[in-house]
């Protein structure tokens, strides 16, 4: 998230992944203010103009917030409210306005006090590393990049040859140029870039891009599929915990592989499903959990949100998952909710 303090009451954001606007659905609250642009119909006053014919114009707005909400789960935020100040003296004060905001939209938050919660959750994705994931072979290329829990895919790409049977005057260094040109147009200078698949084709492409000498790369063995399904074959791997262990994909993982092993041993030390997990935090004994969509499709939104807040302000450690990876299915498979106990708790 990118974040800029106006004053002690009033912070600029701009949210860069779903994992912002959900820390930003659990920062905003009924009775705080919002700033942002906008557009509205407005009627028209000119001469023979249809009186049910107004013009969309782009305008910024002032609402006191009276509902926030989640808009396909996690890729869109819905914040309504009465309208108490704008830049267009067309727009009538009292109205009622929403916001639907979206991975970089800026909005400014006004709030009487800010919380050290809510200020933590501003801050918690902030120099995030993200890394972009290129699963490569002679015939084709899967390239993804990962920020946070969420993979971001691209477009599979084919070098046209035949395999094997490829004829002689295959160019791949037209290939590995077409797969450079698509990592530079996803990634930023601050990604690491980890490279994989069979053979030595990774090795050769590691070496070719290597002379931009503008991103950090690794090369990795042990993955033997290219394209998108060597991406998801990759995150499922011992190698993904090993070399970003301190992503919070690979963190995720850890949580629910542990969970796993604790329910095939009976233990008492994990929960599944929301009811278990906030009967477990009510007690002080969650230390760290791991949520999908289905947690808040599943429950009151609010009430999930005062859940999450509550258990971040108790110290635990909380790790959203989507459908683009399978941890984010398993989570799913598993109610939507599963953390670890710091102790056990009789069921």
């Amino acid at each position: 998230m990118i974040t800029k303090t106006i004053d002690e009451n009033s912070i600029s954001v701009i949210p860069e992944d779903s994992d912002d606007l959900l820390n930003l659905r659990r920062i905003i609250k009924k009775d705080d203010k919002v700033v942002g642009d906008t557009t509205r119909v407005l009627k028209q006053d000119k001469d023979y103009s249809r009186p049910d014919k107004g013009e969309r114009i782009k305008v910024r707005i002032a609402l006191t917030v009276e509902k926030i909400s989640l808009d396909d789960v996690l890729d869109r935020l819905r914040v309504g409210g009465t309208i108490y100040e704008s830049n267009n003296e067309s727009i009538s004060h009292g109205s009622h306005h929403s916001f639907i905001l979206k991975i970089n939209d800026g909005i400014i938050i006004l709030k009487k006090k800010w919380s050290p919660i809510e200020k933590k959750l501003l801050e918690s994705n902030n120099n995030q590393i993200a890394f972009v994931l290129v699963a490569i072979d002679t015939t084709d290329c899967g390239i993804a990049r990962l920020r946070g829990t969420h993979l971001e895919f691209m477009p599979n790409i084919y070098s046209g040859s035949g395999g094997k049977r490829y004829k002689t005057n295959f160019n791949i260094e037209k290939f590995f140029d077409q797969v450079q040109q698509a990592i530079f147009s996803i990634s930023k200078k601050e990604d690491s870039i980890i490279i994989f698949g069979p053979g030595e084709t990774k090795k050769r492409f590691a070496n070719f891009i290597e002379k931009s000498q503008k991103y950090k790369i690794q090369v990795v063995e042990g993955i033997d599929s290219g394209g998108e399904d060597g991406i998801y074959t990759f995150t499922k791997s011992q190698a993904m915990q090993e070399i970003m262990s301190d992503s919070k994909l690979a963190r995720a993982s850890a949580i629910i592989d542990e969970v796993m092993f604790l329910a095939n041993k009976k233990s008492n030390k994990f929960t599944m499903g929301f009811d278990e997990t906030f009967n477990a935090n009510q007690m002080g004994a969650v230390e760290s959990l791991v949520f999908s969509d289905k947690a808040i499709q599943d429950n009151d939104e609010q009430k999930i949100m005062d859940f999450f807040n509550d258990a971040e302000s108790k110290g635990v450690k909380i790790y959203s998952v989507d459908a683009s990876t399978d941890i984010g299915l398993r989570v799913t498979g598993l109610g939507g909710i599963v953390s670890l106990l710091r102790y056990a708790i009789k069921s």
